[in-house]
């Protein structure tokens, strides 16, 4: 019998799939062109504007792009990828910024952003192996559920906070109504709180504003309880100086990772 299967005729191997491939192209056109508009994308890609809108916006939705001043760029969700894999992202707050808040402190330093309704960590200074290992296991965490999350719910617009408040109530209103409870607290002394592990693990948030004073990131300090609990006043305020600070310095579009 003679044998006629060839290469070609091998199901096994990788293929390419349209959906896959104009989203990847979206994506790659982001990373060589950064800052590029939404009418670039659809003329590189070929492909009916309708259906590129829809590629963006679920790419949007999932943190893998954002948008500014309908330029497009990077979202989070790369970098939160990028710390898994033992790298981070360098930009308006360094990794020369979080080491010296964790020596300042001598606790486990993170620096989160919001994709969507999630929190990803896209840097940390000082961790132990298993906050480390805890961070990379898990890239997304729900605002409500963290304290850099709870941090950047209050600094958003009323509007905006209550819309993602209105979606969380069905699911978790218990969760909502402690964020209520925290809210006026947060929003005076700027710092937002978190127990985990039984209360035996503490994290203290602040937020992160770039010059024009909007929110863009969280830094969180993270330690046990027992530990941070006599001198969480004078943690608070090593972290607001900090942040502070960070919040003076430029970032370019286009950050390396």
């Amino acid at each position: 019998m003679t044998d006629t299967s060839s290469d070609s005729d091998d199901d096994s191997g990788p293929k390419n799939h349209r959906t896959v491939d104009r989203v990847t192209q979206i994506l790659e056109e982001v990373v060589y062109h950064p800052g590029i508009g939404f009418a670039e994308i659809a003329r590189a890609l070929g492909a009916p504007k309708s259906s590129v809108h829809g590629f963006i916006r679920g790419l949007q939705a999932k943190g893998w792009l954002y948008e500014d001043n309908r330029r497009f760029y990077l979202g989070p969700a790369v970098y939160g990828l990028t710390l898994a894999s033992g790298h981070i992202r360098a930009g308006q707050v360094t990794q020369t910024d979080l080491d010296a808040l964790h020596k300042a402190t001598g606790l486990t330093v993170f620096l989160g952003v919001e994709a969507g309704d999630h929190l990803i960590y896209i840097g940390e200074s000082g961790t132990d192996a298993l906050t480390g290992f805890a961070a990379r296991s898990n890239i997304r965490r729900t605002l409500l559920s963290t304290a850099g999350g709870k941090a950047l719910l209050v600094a958003r617009p009323d509007a905006d906070r209550e819309t993602y408040l209105r979606r969380q109530q069905s699911e978790n209103p218990e969760v909502v109504s402690e964020f209520l409870a925290e809210f006026a607290d947060i929003s005076k002394s700027r710092v937002a709180t978190n127990l985990r592990h039984h209360g035996a693990q503490l994290a203290l948030a602040a937020v992160v504003r770039n010059q024009a004073g909007d929110s863009v990131a969280a830094a969180i300090l993270i330690g046990q309880a027992v530990e941070m609990r006599p001198r969480e006043a004078k943690l608070r305020t090593v972290l607001l100086k900090h942040v502070d600070s960070w919040s003076r310095q430029t970032v370019s579009a286009r950050e390396p990772i």
